[in-house]
Parts: structure tokens; sequence; C-alpha cells
């Protein structure tokens, strides 16, 4: 039996269950902050996704920090506890994505529904999130010099790569949208203010993902062995500064001067409700106002 001084870890590992659980309780403070102001304004269905999400991240750190703590006391994690990560790391991971997703489609935001081929994006995505997240528990549970651990090893950075680049490409067909709103319709304010919010949150997304995905882990391959537990800081602490800028860039504030600005009729696509049957048969439009909360039929006979 080989272990060091404090524990079965390695010098590397010895400070992450305290990371994790630090971590944990600045996600669990910030996704109560955010509760506490959606609680305060009118808000978006998303607004309580990205709520959610933080919840879950910050339950998903927990459980990791505890999996380590007793890989650090006992030489090899419990069971119960190793599940109960896995299970909060596979939520995580795709409310994440979707969250993402559906933040670059502009849903809520600038239009109610989604077309086939922002569908096709998620049909695409979280099956490849389930996928990674199965490669990512078998890294975890497979010594890591098998022929196995390699194997699932690139097929989780290749399948991280392919949902990183997928996210982007709503983000790219909501500023498409909106340039082509703002030179031919007549609310070219409104649509140029949309169109630098998505701009903005396309750079964030990029640089978020240029960070983890390539910066981080050269940083760790460049560190000394007995820091590299900081690559794991570095990728916490830049997921939470992206989690906080995305959830100010889109916060449900008075004063949010992207939120302030009325709906138009023309990006927002309306429902159709074909009537079968009845004294109104025909068609009824569902037009939605700017809160995105009162509707107003308007029947077509």
């Amino acid at each position: 039996m080989e272990k060091n001084p404090h524990g079965f870890l390695s010098a590397a590992e010895i400070p992450l269950p305290r990371l994790y659980l630090y971590m944990a309780g600045v996600f669990f403070i910030a996704a109560l902050v955010w509760v506490y102001n959606l609680m305060n304004y009118s808000v978006f269905k998303i607004h309580w996704l990205m709520a959610a999400l933080a919840f879950t991240k910050s339950m998903s750190l927990v459980f990791h920090s505890i999996n380590y703590y007793f890989i650090n006391t006992k030489g090899h994690p419990i069971e119960g506890w190793a599940i109960m990560y896995y299970i909060t790391h596979l939520l995580k991971g795709a409310l994440l994505f979707i969250t993402l997703a559906l933040i670059g489609t502009g849903w809520a935001f600038v239009k109610y529904i989604l077309s086939d081929k922002e569908k096709k994006i998620f049909m695409i995505v979280i099956p490849l999130q389930v996928l990674a997240n199965v490669a990512y528990i078998i890294i975890e549970s497979t010594e890591e010099g098998s022929s196995e651990y390699y194997v699932w090893k690139e097929i989780l950075f290749l399948v991280d790569l392919i949902c990183c680049g997928a996210i982007l490409f709503p983000v790219v067909w909501s500023i498409r949208h909106l340039q082509e709103a703002s030179s031919t319709d007549g609310k070219a304010a409104m649509n140029l203010e949309k169109l630098k919010l998505f701009r903005h949150y396309y750079v964030m997304i990029v640089c978020y993902i240029y960070f983890t995905r390539i910066i981080a882990i050269l940083l760790k391959f460049t560190m000394p062995f007995q820091w590299q537990w900081c690559y794991e800081f570095l990728v916490e602490v830049s997921t939470l500064i992206f989690f906080v800028l995305t959830g100010y860039k889109f916060r449900p504030a008075s004063n949010n001067p992207y939120l302030q600005l009325p709906q138009d009729e023309d990006d927002v696509e309306n429902d159709e409700v074909v009537t079968e049957s009845g004294a109104l048969e025909g068609i009824s439009k569902v037009k939605k106002t700017s809160n995105g909360r009162d509707r107003q039929k308007e029947s077509t006979l």
C-alpha cells in the first residue's frame, strides 16, 4: 500500500477536496443571489433554467469534494457518493449546454419558438453530452495505464469539442438574423441593441471554450506536479466568471436596456392553431406582448 503522510491523494490532488467545497459554496451563494433577483422582477422561463444550472453546479462540486475526501481517507471512492457525483455531473453538463444553446437562439428574449434547424442542434448536443459524461465516468473508474482509458479519453475530448462548436451555431444564426432585421425594418435601434448583446455573448462563449479547453490544459502541462491542482482552480473560476457575466447580460432587471426594448411583431414568430370544428372554425394567431406573458388572440376567420 502506497500513501502520502496525510492520505492517499497525490501531491497534485491534496487541495482538491477543499477547493471543490469552497467553489461549491461560491456557486451556491451566486445561485441564491440570482434567485433573489428573480423574485423581484418579471422573468422568463430561461431565467429559472439558469438558476437550476447554478444550483446543480454547486451540488456537483459538493459530491465531487466528498468523493475525493473518501479517496483520500480510504484509498477508494464510496460507491454511493460516487454515483451521486456522476448523476449531478451528468445533469450539470446537460443543463449547461441546453441553457447556452437556448440563450444563443434568443428563445424568450427575441422569439418564443425554435426553428427546425435549432431543434436539430438540441437533438445533436443532448445525446453527445450523454456520451461525453459516459466517457468521463469510464475514465474516472478506469486505471490510467489501461487501453480503455486512452480510448475513452480521446472520445471525451472529441465529443466535448463538437458540443462546444455546436452551441456556437445558434448564436451565429441569431446575429445574422438581427443583422438582416436591422437593415430591413424600421426599428433599427432595437435590433442593433440586440445585435450588440449577442455579439458580446458570442465572444464570451468563445473565450470560455478557448480558456477551459486549451489554455488551462497547456498551463497544466507546464506547471510543476504539485501545482497541477491550479488547473482545476482556473477552470472553476473561469466557469464562475462566465456564469456571472451571462447572468449580468441577460439579467431580469428594470434598468436592463435590452429587456426594456419592445418586441418587434415581425421578429416574434406567431403560433398558428388550426381548429377543425366548432363555431370559430379557421385559423387563429396567438401573439405575445413584450413581457412574454400576456397573449392577445386575433381570430382570422
